[in-house]
């Protein structure tokens, strides 16, 4: 009986230490990334990290190997992530965003209105993806390749001249391809542009959190390192896409649409003061900055939430 109840209590003591020594390590872990993301220097160039990236699309290709479990686009990553990762992006996103502002502040109103901006940048995204898809329908055409015994009997007729297709029409490129045809015409990547949009979306909303990261407790803190696996699945989602299927420069244009969209959403309209028409930036109305007489150092600001 007594020996039971040692090692009843043993178990109870080891599980707590290891409880311990998770909650250190989270607190350790976040506060490291949220010194990182908070660096003003990494929030600058992390666009000219990603246009490196697209530039350097056909030397990586070169680079990899063909037998690597990611060159097979029926990967689980891809399946399960690429295809959604607008969705996964705006659920982990908009959850940090909402418990920040309301563990900051306390009010519903003005999480609401830091969740907009996720609506704004939800709205620039359908509306790039619907003009894309209709610039490739109206650019692009459907055909069909042609069958074995027509096949040898064109090359016989003009041998040198390769196989031809048969031209289908009014098809779009979703119709055309789930038949199994192929499609030619102008496309844009819309995984670079989707990718390189959440990457710097999520650098954007999660920089703010090393400035208050002493005053949130765990769940925020282990919201925060999804949010930080997020990013980094992103960017290795379009390495992978770049390396292993590369499309240039239908990549480097999607991926310049996204930066684009970034800098006209983080650089150009948040930064406003926040009004109906503007749900302004990710700190704005959450850091309140005062300064104290004689205690500036190296031009900073004292902050107090």
């Amino acid at each position: 009986m007594f020996l039971s109840g040692l090692q009843r209590a043993v178990v109870v003591l080891q599980d707590h230490r290891a409880a311990t020594f998770a909650l250190s390590a989270l607190v350790v872990v976040s506060d490291l990334s949220a010194a990182f993301l908070n660096q003003g220097a990494f929030r600058r160039h992390f666009h000219l990290v990603l246009s490196v990236l697209l530039l350097s699309g056909p030397a990586l290709s070169i680079w990899v190997s063909k037998y690597s479990v990611f060159a097979n686009n029926n990967h689980y990553l891809y399946r399960t992530f690429l295809s959604s990762a607008w969705g996964w992006t705006c659920i982990l996103t908009g959850s940090f965003i909402f418990l920040l502002s309301f563990s900051l502040r306390r009010s519903v109103f003005l999480s609401l209105r830091h969740l907009s901006r996720l609506a704004a940048a939800s709205a620039v995204w359908l509306a790039l993806r619907w003009l894309l898809t209709s610039l490739e329908d109206a650019s692009g055409s459907c055909f069909e390749p042609l069958g074995t015994t027509l096949k040898a009997c064109v090359e016989a007729a003009s041998p040198g001249q390769g196989s031809r297709l048969l031209l289908r029409d009014e098809e779009s490129k979703t119709t055309c391809l789930r038949a199994g045809f192929q499609w030619r015409g102008c496309e844009v990547s819309q995984e670079a542009l989707l990718l390189c949009l959440c990457c710097l979306l999520l650098v954007e909303e999660t920089a703010m959190f090393g400035q208050c990261v002493r005053s949130t407790g765990t769940p925020l803190r282990l919201l925060f390192l999804l949010c930080v696996c997020l990013l980094g699945l992103w960017f290795f989602l379009l390495f992978c896409l770049l390396a292993h299927f590369p499309q240039f420069p239908s990549q480097l244009i999607g991926g310049a649409l996204g930066c684009l969209a970034w800098r006209v959403l983080y650089l150009g309209w948040f930064r406003f003061e926040p009004s109906w028409c503007c749900p302004g930036g990710p700190t704005s109305g959450l850091l309140v900055a005062t300064e104290k007489k004689g205690e500036v150092k190296n031009g900073n600001r004292e902050m107090f939430f």
